[in-house]
C-alpha cells in the first residue's frame, strides 16, 4: 500500500492542514482537486471493482450536470457560525483532497460551499442538524465543519428525498476538540449518493464518526481520517441496511501519520432481497513515524435472505514495529435460526422473534449515537424495513 510521508502539518497562524499523501492506497490516481487528474473508470480499477458505474446516472464521467433541486436547512445553536462562501475560501479542502474522480468533479462543480465553524472552547448542548432533502436533479455541495481548540460540538447530517449528489465533506478539529458526527442517508429508493467524508483530526483531539445507511439504489461513501498532532482519537461506526436490488458501499482509510493515536472502527449490515449487495472496505495505515499506534478495525454482516450479496476487505499496513496493539477481523453469516427458535420456544411470535435479533445485532451502534430522538428513528426504520420483507 505504499510509501512513507511526513506527519500532518500546520500552516501559518496555527491551522491544521492535512498532510499531502503520497500513497497508492488502492488508488489508480493522486488525490487532486482537479477532475482531469482522475481517468473515467471503467470498472476494472481496483477502487471501481465493486461499483456498478452505469447506475451511478454520469457522476463518474461528467455527463451528469448540475440541475439543482436539493433544499437544505441548517440549524445551529447560538455562538455557532454558518457562512455560505466562494470557491476561492481558504478553509476549503485543508481537511484532504479527493480521492477518486467523482470527488473530484464534486470539488469541480459546486458553486457556492458552507462553512461551519465552532469558536474555540465552547461546549454545545445542542446538536447542529443539517437537514438535505432531495428534489430530483443533480446537485454537487461542500461542507466544512470546523471545531476551535476544545470546542466540544454533535452534528447531524440527514439525507432524506430523491436526488443525484455528490459531495465532499471536511471536519476540522482543533487541539482537543470532540467531534460527533451522525451522517444519515435515508433516501428515496431512487437516489445516488457518492460523498468523501475528510476528518482531520488535531492533537489529542476526538472525532468520533456514526454513519447509517438504509435508502437510495446506490451510496457510495468514503470516510477518511488523518492526524495533525500526537494523540488524536478516531472512532468510525456504521450501520446499513441493504435491500433488494440496492447497492450500499462504504469505503474506509485511517492514516495513521502521527504517534500515539489511536483509531476503533466497527461496522454492521444487514442484507435482504435480491441483489442486495453490500461493499465494505477497511484501509488502516501505520506509517513509520506512527509509534505507539492502537488500532482496530470490525466488519460484521447479517444475511437475512438468499440472493443478497457482500463484499467484506479489511486492509492494514504497519511500517514500524512500535505500536500498542493494531488487528482487523470481517465475518459474513447467515441469520440463525436457532436463534429464532429459542425465542419462540419462549412464546415470542416469529416476526417478533426476527425483529429482536436483528436490533440486537445492531444495538450496539445505535447506542454511539447519543441522540434519542434518532436513535428510535432508526430502529423504527429497522422494524420497517423487516416488515417489508415478510409483507
Amino acid at each position: 500500500m505504499a510509501q512513507s510521508i511526513p506527519a500532518g502539518s500546520t500552516a501559518a497562524g496555527g491551522v491544521a492542514v492535512a498532510a499531502e499523501s503520497t500513497v497508492a492506497t488502492r488508488m489508480s490516481a493522486p488525490p487532486s482537486f482537479d477532475v482531469a487528474d482522475f481517468p473515467v473508470p471503467h470498472g476494472r480499477e481496483e477502487e471501481w471493482r465493486f461499483t456498478p458505474l452505469e447506475r451511478l446516472r454520469g457522476l463518474h464521467d461528467g455527463s451528469a450536470e448540475a440541475s439543482g433541486g436539493m433544499k437544505a436547512e441548517i440549524s445551529a445553536p447560538d455562538g455557532v457560525t454558518v457562512e455560505t462562501v466562494g470557491r476561492d475560501d481558504a478553509r476549503l479542502g485543508r481537511a484532504g483532497k479527493p480521492v477518486d474522480r467523482v470527488a473530484a468533479q464534486a470539488y469541480s462543480a459546486f458553486e457556492k460551499a458552507t462553512v461551519v465553524t465552532v469558536p474555540a472552547e465552547a461546549v454545545l448542548d445542542e446538536a447542529i442538524r443539517v437537514g438535505l432533502h432531495g428534489e430530483g436533479g443533480v446537485s454537487y455541495g461542500h461542507t466544512v465543519f470546523e471545531l476551535g481548540a476544545f470546542a466540544e460540538a454533535v452534528v447531524v447530517i440527514d439525507h432524506t428525498g430523491d436526488a443525484v449528489r455528490a459531495a465532499n465533506v471536511e471536519f476540522v478539529l482543533g487541539d482537543g476538540a470532540k467531534l460527533t458526527v451522525v451522517s444519515v442517508q435515508d433516501w428515496a429508493d431512487t437516489a445516488v449518493h457518492c460523498s468523501q467524508h475528510n476528518a482531520l483530526v488535531g492533537r489529542d483531539a476526538t472525532f468520533k464518526s456514526v454513519v447509517v445507511t438504509f435508502g437510495g439504489d446506490v451510496v457510495r461513501l468514503h470516510p477518511r481520517v488523518t492526524y495533525a498532532g500526537p494523540g488524536g482519537e478516531a472512532e468510525l461506526y456504521g450501520l446499513y441496511f441493504t435491500d433488494n436490488g440496492q447497492h450500499q458501499e462504504h469505503r474506509l482509510l485511517v492514516d495513521h501519520d502521527a504517534p500515539n493515536c489511536r483509531s476503533n472502527v466497527a461496522y454492521k449490515g444487514a442484507l435482504q432481497g435480491q441483489d442486495a449487495h453490500a461493499v465494505w472496505i477497511g484501509d488502516v495505515l501505520i506509517r513509520k513515524d506512527a509509534e505507539g499506534t492502537d488500532s482496530y478495525e470490525l466488519n460484521r454482516n447479517l444475511v437475512l435472505t438468499d440472493g443478497a450479496r457482500v463484499d467484506s476487505v479489511p486492509n492494514l499496513e504497519i511500517e514500524t514495529g512500535e505500536i500498542a496493539g493494531a488487528g482487523h477481523a470481517s465475518a459474513t453469516g447467515r441469520f440463525e435460526d436457532e436463534q429464532l427458535f429459542y425465542l419462540m420456544a419462549r412464546g415470542i411470535p416469529a416476526d417478533d422473534a426476527r425483529r429482536l435479533v436483528v436490533r440486537g445485532f445492531f444495538a450496539e451502534l445505535v447506542q454511539q449515537i447519543g441522540l434519542p430522538d434518532l436513535q428510535e428513528r432508526l430502529l423504527a426504520k429497522i422494524d420497517e424495513e423487516l416488515e417489508a420483507s415478510v409483507a
